[in-house]
């Protein structure tokens, strides 16, 4: 039987260290607790986020390694930054947050099975209303065609989900997402688990302690909460800020343990 430790809800206790996370499932560091804004906005500031299914206990993890993007170095390849620059289609952030969430929560045709029921929509449009939490949005015309969410503490940057119903639109809400966050001067972008697509995207493996250095710094910088509505600065698949520099070169500044 797994054991791990049970928080109380309602009041905000201490996560336990990051490194008594199981490794068997890998991550897995405990249970119970709440969604508040205050308790969650703790959770990322120490690498650790819930991921549960509707009606079971909440579960907290902090995997090892953890897949992460540095938004400086993060961009399309050529074949894909060719199609974006024949691309119609609009980008904009926080524009439709709900609809991007609920969009990431429909079942998928693989599974039918979901992690973000109604408790994680209440909490996390909660966090989207105190201008903690951010979606990048595309659209065709006025459909919405793909998006990706996540929350924003310092210079950090943890991605939650992403969906498309239409080829490419993931990737190219991917890309608008890491291009704005690099114009604002983010450093870390967080992919949480390893998958073959997102390290097809550029992500890279680091060590869990390694990661959570990179938080203490990141993280404890004061950025003010607010909508990215007015100001994104990545209006469309056509941006010049989605295509790489001809005198671009990658800089190592994230080390690699794999991936």
């Amino acid at each position: 039987m797994i054991r791990i430790p049970i928080l109380s809800p309602g009041r905000i206790q201490a996560f336990p260290p990051i490194d008594q996370a199981l490794a068997e499932p890998n991550g897995l560091l405990c249970a119970g607790g709440d969604l508040s804004a205050a308790r969650l906005m703790d959770a990322y500031r120490h690498g650790i986020f819930p991921w549960f299914n509707e009606g079971e206990a909440i579960l907290w993890w902090s995997p090892d390694p953890r897949l992460v993007f540095d938004p400086a170095n993060t961009w399309p390849n050529r074949r894909l930054a060719r199609w974006f620059r024949q691309c119609p289609w609009t980008i904009t952030a926080d524009r439709a947050f709900g609809a991007v969430m609920r969009a990431c929560a429909a079942p998928r045709a693989y599974s039918r099975d979901t992690w973000i029921g109604a408790p994680m929509l209440a909490a996390y449009g909660r966090l989207h209303e105190l201008g903690v939490a951010h979606s990048v949005e595309v659209w065709d015309a006025d459909t919405l065609i793909g998006g990706i969410y996540g929350v924003a503490l310092g210079r950090a940057f943890f991605g939650e989900s992403m969906f498309s119903t239409r080829s490419q639109a993931s990737k190219l809400a991917f890309f608008a997402l890491a291009a704005g966050l690099r114009e604002k001067g983010f450093e870390l972008l967080d992919g949480q688990v390893e998958s073959a697509h997102l390290s097809s995207l550029g992500g890279v493996l680091l060590p869990r302690a390694e990661f959570a250095a990179q938080l203490d710094k990141l993280c404890s910088e004061t950025r003010i909460p607010g909508s990215w509505q007015a100001d994104w600065p990545v209006d469309s698949a056509r941006s010049s800020l989605l295509m790489r520099p001809p005198a671009w070169t990658p800089d190592q500044s994230l080390s690699s343990s794999g991936g």
